[in-house]
């Protein structure tokens, strides 16, 4: 059964572009080949020149593999860390406290 590809959205796509080129700008400050690179990554050298294109369809595995490789596999923990949307959406399901009603006092 053939794999069914979902069109990526311009804004990822430029994003997957911009981490391909810093993925190899890394490797090339650390002076590692693309043989040597695909190699201790585990991908050939053609997914490897895929890779640093941003071509949507390799799998995040990949990628951090390449990360871990180039000593940058921390970085991705900064992804989704502050999620203030999700947040201010959690908290609007949150109960909402009930409005206290005055208790009449009696006077005599």
């Amino acid at each position: 059964m053939p794999k069914t590809r979902h069109p990526s959205f311009p804004s990822a796509l430029r994003q997957l572009v911009a981490l391909g080129e810093r993925l190899r700008l890394a490797r090339l400050r650390r002076k590692l080949t693309t043989e040597l690179f695909a190699e201790r990554v585990g991908i050939s050298r053609e997914t490897l020149r895929r890779l640093e294109k941003g071509d949507p369809t390799i799998a995040m595995g990949t990628y951090m593999r390449a990360l871990r490789v180039l000593g940058l596999d921390q970085d991705i923990d900064a992804v989704a860390q502050d999620d203030e949307l999700g947040r201010k959406l959690q908290d609007l399901d949150l109960p909402r406290p009930r409005p206290r009603g005055r208790t009449a006092t009696r006077t005599k």
